[in-house]
C-alpha cells in the first residue's frame, strides 16, 4: 500500500508567532511521533508551506486577514521546532493559498493509496488540502488525524471535522 503524509502550514508564524495560539504547539510531539512512523514503514512525507512576499497585504487574503505571516526568508516561514529537523529529505510545497495546486498534480501522479493530514489551520489550510486529496484520488482513503490539527477557535475546529467526515474523508482520534 503506497501511503503519504502531509503536513500542513506547521511552521512558526502559525505555532508560536503572528497567528500562533497555544493550541498549536501542542500538536508538535504528535506530529513528529506521526512523520516518524511514516518514515520508518518507508511511507511518503511531504510538507506545504504557506509562502507570502512583500506584498501580502495587496493580496485577497491579505486584505481579508490582515496580519502579516509566513514571509519567504523570515523565521516564521520556517517549520516549527523538531518538525523542521524531520523534514530533512523531504518534498515541499510552498503555497501562496490555502491549498497547494503543486501537491494536488503530486497526488494525483503517484496515484497514492492512502493520504493522511496533519497540521495547521483546520478550518483553513488542512480542510483546502484533504479536499483537493479526495479531488486528486477520490478512490484512496484520505484521512485527517483530530489529534494532529486544529484552530483558533475550538468550536471552528469541531465545525470543520463534521465537514470533513461530511464529505467522506475520514476522521481519527476525534
Amino acid at each position: 500500500m503506497r501511503k503519504l503524509l502531509v503536513v500542513v502550514d506547521f511552521q512558526n508564524d502559525f505555532v508560536d508567532g503572528s497567528l500562533g495560539f497555544p493550541d498549536a504547539v501542542k500538536l508538535e510531539d504528535a506530529i513528529c511521533e506521526k512523520i516518524t512512523q511514516y518514515k520508518n514503514d518507508g511511507q511518503k512525507v511531504v510538507f506545504t508551506l504557506d509562502t507570502h512576499d512583500a506584498l501580502y497585504d495587496k493580496t485577497q487574503e491579505g486584505r481579508n486577514l490582515p496580519v502579516i505571516h509566513c514571509i519567504k526568508g523570515t523565521k516564521g516561514h520556517d517549520l516549527y521546532g523538531r518538525v523542521l529537523q524531520l523534514s530533512e529529505g523531504c518534498q515541499m510545497f510552498e503555497k501562496g493559498t490555502f491549498g497547494s495546486d503543486r501537491l494536488f498534480f503530486y497526488m494525483r501522479e503517484n496515484e497514492f493509496d492512502s493520504i493522511e493530514l496533519v497540521g495547521l489551520v483546520s478550518n483553513m489550510c488542512v480542510l483546502s488540502n484533504a479536499i483537493l486529496a479526495k479531488t486528486a484520488l477520490p478512490e484512496a482513503l484520505i484521512t485527517v488525524d483530530a489529534a494532529c490539527t486544529t484552530s483558533f477557535d475550538p468550536q471552528i475546529n469541531q465545525k470543520t471535522l463534521d465537514v470533513l467526515e461530511s464529505v467522506q474523508i475520514t476522521v481519527t482520534n476525534r
